[in-house]
């Protein structure tokens, strides 16, 4: 069912200029690995179909783990797991499994599936973020592989995909401060919401993994605020939204806390569920990690290039001070404040452009949307078990406006941001 052709779009081709690296020719023979200590990481080549997808889903949670620790938000999180799946998935290609992304190297089939993958995310995400303890994970994981060709070879081929995907990635943004100046307070401008700087402003200059722009998908825009619509929304998150409601029941109120977790954590989490659940091989894992992040990682660019193009107000402030947004039907309450709080624009949603983008990558993967997925929330303790993908969607969209964080116009136009992005990415992968 998912074994088709591993093709990345021909443009992100020329783009990246398919960097490639040398990796030494197998030798006649080698020495096949054992079993690694904690996730059974393989030292051995086996066949893409049958290969444990063991050391993928191992990586990508110390990946998930590493990236959160060091103190990233959702939205930049996601970006940076792009990066290192398109690694991972890369060195799986290296081993001959599918086509690479960036990293063309030659294939090495007697390399080591545990050593080459592991090296190449530790790799990758040692240079891109300060994560502390990343080295005894790296050190501990590599002596439960057996010592032998195949582990020195796998790390061989891991470090020169690393070092592909790195040089892809230099400059790309990420570490170059950007200045938030606060356009003049009036009706609809978003002001912080926090003492802290606004969340992930420097996703408004790093450069996407696949979009042409960030701006390729950009919205309309936010609702008038004299129209109609405008004012049913303020009046829902107004009602259902508020720190202390009467009109949210208390299993709305679970729905809203149950999605406040981390999202790139709390969606990891289900992904690498979902593929143990589903059996993936290690190239099938590959695949499906990479689509996946690479897709919702850009569609968080495309969404916070837009929110920091419309700068649009939160309801917190909209509803506090709707005696200026000169709409007749909204009425001002200066001591309205929202079951949750964010500290970055309210248009387009962020989480709906996450979701969406997530489901819709799901989707094509997997070619069906009716795809059972479970997700857990840290926050509450609890998990949810949803028979088809829209379900997360609408699920996602409610806990939003019922948190007080969203306008409905806000959840809408960031699902369909979503899901343009995922449909142009994973349109190319096809």
């Amino acid at each position: 069912m998912f074994r088709r052709a591993w093709r990345w779009p021909a443009v992100l081709a020329t783009s990246a200029l398919m960097l490639t690296a040398t990796i030494p020719s197998p030798a006649a023979t080698t020495a096949a690995g054992s079993a690694a200590s904690g996730s059974a990481a393989s030292g051995s080549a086996a066949s893409g179909s049958a290969a444990s997808a063991e050391p993928v889903l191992d990586w990508s949670r110390v990946a998930t783990q590493s990236i959160v620790a060091a103190g990233r938000p959702p939205a930049s999180t996601e970006v940076l797991m792009g990066i290192v799946h398109i690694a991972i998935a890369d060195t799986v290609a290296g081993l001959g499994h599918g086509r690479p992304y960036v990293a063309a190297v030659r294939p090495d089939r007697h390399a080591s599936a545990a050593s080459a993958v592991a090296t190449a995310a530790y790799d990758v995400l040692k240079a891109r973020i300060p994560a502390a303890g990343l080295d005894v994970t790296y050190a501990d994981y590599l002596a439960g592989v057996l010592d032998g060709k195949a582990k020195t070879r796998g790390i061989t081929l891991g470090r020169a995909v690393a070092a592909a995907v790195l040089a892809w990635r230099a400059g790309d943004g990420f570490d170059k401060p950007v200045t938030y100046v606060q356009r003049p307070p009036g009706p609809g401008v978003w002001e912080p919401t926090a003492a802290t700087p606004p969340v992930d402003l420097v996703l408004t200059q790093v450069r996407p993994l696949t979009l042409r722009s960030r701006a390729q998908f950009r919205p309309d825009g936010p609702l008038a605020l004299t129209s109609k619509q405008y004012a049913r929304d303020v009046a829902e998150v107004a009602a259902l939204g508020r720190k202390v409601s009467t009109t949210r029941t208390a299993v709305q109120t679970e729905t809203a806390m149950f999605w406040s977790e981390h999202t790139a954590q709390q969606f990891s989490r289900a992904l690498v569920r979902l593929a143990g659940e589903r059996h993936l091989s290690l190239s099938e894992a590959a695949r499906m990690l990479a689509l996946v992040h690479v897709t919702t990682g850009d569609a968080l660019i495309a969404c916070w290039d837009a929110k920091y193009h419309y700068r649009f107000w939160r309801p917190v402030h909209a509803i506090q001070r709707a005696d200026i947004d000169r709409n007749p039907r909204t009425t001002a309450d200066p001591t309205w404040q929202p079951l949750l709080g964010a500290n970055h624009p309210d248009y387009p949603s962020g989480h709906a452009c996450f979701t969406a983008a997530t489901t819709r990558a799901l989707e094509a993967f997997f070619h069906t949307s009716r795809l059972r997925l479970s997700i857990d929330s840290q926050v509450t303790g609890t998990t949810r078990t949803y028979e088809n993908l829209s379900a997360v969607r609408h699920d996602v969209r409610q806990a939003r406006i019922l948190s007080g964080l969203h306008f409905r116009h806000a959840m809408e136009d960031g699902d369909q941001l979503g899901t343009n992005v995922a449909n142009w990415v994973t349109h190319r992968f096809r």
